[in-house]
């Protein structure tokens, strides 16, 4: 299983729909609060190629984008196959 890591903010309900995706696929995630922690906001542009909105969503090495993306994926039956990788 795939490490998965999301750059998130409490107030973000695209936020909520992606860790509602995740948590009903049963995949752990770890979450990076970048209101909660500004500096983080700096590392996850980098890490984003310049995306600066919420969430932005990590599987291994891969950066998925955000919530639009990462339901994408589902609907597109690929999510499953990148986190098994």
């Amino acid at each position: 299983m795939q490490s998965i890591e999301l750059y998130t903010s409490p107030l973000c309900g695209f936020c909520h729909a992606a860790k509602h995706l995740l948590k009903k696929k049963g995949v752990k995630f770890s979450e990076i609060d970048v209101l909660r922690n500004p500096d983080q906001k700096l590392e996850m542009i980098e890490r984003a190629n310049g995306s600066h909105t919420v969430p932005q969503i990590f599987i291994g090495d891969v950066h998925v984008g955000g919530c639009d993306d990462l339901y994408d994926l589902e609907r597109a039956g690929k999510l499953d196959l990148l986190l098994a990788a």
